[in-house]
């Protein structure tokens, strides 16, 4: 793994982290972050920790500074992100804070930066994504979703499909077709939707892995004011492509990859091997672990790079197709390899939510829970945020000029 040379005011400020994430971050949310088998902790879970990070300021270090953004040098972010892992803490749910708010502050209006922004750092409005149709997902321009102006607002009609969290969701960001004429992506526009609004109607779909995190999103006849649009009309296709760069990859990920390592060799320790050891004494054991770290070491470096870009003000590009197909790919063989460590023991599916956590209710030791309901989860990680069939061509198109 990377060996970070800091300064003594980046030993510092890790020093300020990890005295912040022992006396703030509470047990239970940690123990809620590692039984959480579905790609993003509960809304409450993930509010109670986001309240804690505003409090601290630290809570958007992507964003301006005139906004609530922290300020910090890539170092200081890539700090936070590390030991925020190390402790266990849960990922922020990005929909709102860091999907929708690059877009608003890129291209929104002084009112909508004014009214949206306050709200989405205070947990007020929590966000969910309108982009994939029955019909259209990686191929995201031919959606369908109609928005038909009348007067000083639209009227919706269509679904979306796939929406995570929008059972816990107040809002919705939502790619609609407003035109017919010319290129399909010209015809698109970017609309901030309130979920109370009659009309709209929320199914849910239970994962493979028995979670329900996603669900399909219908709009019948719903009245949406035009002030509501970000950017102009038919300028939808900017504002999405903006925020799917921030989806695939204005994340930092090899710090919690670091520590999914770190609990697949807890595993491979725990777990016999029939013949007096354990399975961390197999030779092909510990190559797969050393795979692993090698492909997160060279992540690392390219998400360092990419924290740089960010802070001088740049967006994400097409590295955030790389690191994207990079970190579902390592996700998915992550969870495969905690399965064949369990071996018989991930013939068991848990469907209780959340988790139990008492000794006593749980079967086998406490990893069995989550390992066979993550397996299953992100087998579509390879698919949501744009397949990475469809990464590879934009690879392919921009970076390798092919």
């Amino acid at each position: 793994m990377i060996e970070l040379h800091l300064t003594d005011h980046e030993q510092r400020f890790r020093d300020e982290v990890r005295e912040f994430l022992l006396r703030e971050l509470p047990p239970n949310v940690v123990t809620a972050a590692a039984r959480t088998p579905a790609v993003f902790v509960e809304r409450d879970v993930a509010l109670e920790w986001q309240r804690k990070l505003l409090a601290k300021g630290w809570l958007v270090p992507g964003w301006p500074r005139e906004h609530g953004g922290t300020g910090w040098q890539p170092m200081e972010r890539y700090i936070f992100e590390s030991e925020c892992a190390a402790a266990g803490a849960p990922a922020l749910v990005p929909l709102g804070l860091t999907m929708v708010a690059p877009v608003i502050i890129r291209f929104g209006t002084e009112g909508q930066k004014g009214f949206y922004l306050p709200r989405i750092l205070s947990g007020e409005d929590y966000w969910c994504q309108g982009y994939s149709e029955p019909g259209s997902g990686s191929d995201l321009a031919s959606l369908r979703t109609r928005a038909d102006p009348d007067g000083d607002d639209y009227i919706i009609n269509g679904s979306k499909l796939w929406t995570t969290h929008a059972h816990f969701a107040n809002r919705i960001f939502c790619l609609v077709r407003t035109s017919s004429e010319g290129k399909p992506q010209a015809g698109i526009s970017f609309l901030l939707i309130d979920l109370d609004t009659p009309g709209i109607r929320i199914t849910p779909i239970i994962s493979m892995g028995g979670d329900h995190e996603v669900n399909q999103v219908f709009f019948d006849d719903v009245r949406v004011p035009k002030v509501n649009r970000v950017g102009a009309e038919g300028e939808g296709w900017t504002c999405a492509k903006y925020l799917l760069q921030f989806e695939r990859g204005a994340h930092v990920s090899a710090p919690r990859l670091k520590r999914a390592i770190e609990h697949l060799r807890h595993i491979a320790r725990s777990e016999a091997d029939g013949e007096g050891g354990c399975l961390l004494d197999d030779r092909a054991v510990r190559r797969r672990l050393a795979t692993f770290e090698a492909d997160v070491a060279a992540l690392e470096f390219t998400e360092l790079r990419l924290i740089e870009t960010l802070q001088k003000g740049g967006s994400p590009g097409i590295e955030s197709s790389l690191i994207k197909t990079e970190v579902t790919e390592l996700h998915q063989a992550m969870t495969e390899l905690a399965m064949d460590l369990i071996g018989p023991g991930a013939t068991l599916l848990d469907r209780r939510r959340p988790l139990p956590d008492a000794p006593g209710d749980c079967i086998g030791p406490e990893y069995w829970g989550p390992a066979t309901a993550k397996y299953f989860n992100f087998r579509a990680a390879s698919i949501y945020g744009g397949t990475n069939e469809i990464q590879r061509n934009l690879i392919a198109a921009y970076l390798l000029d092919l």
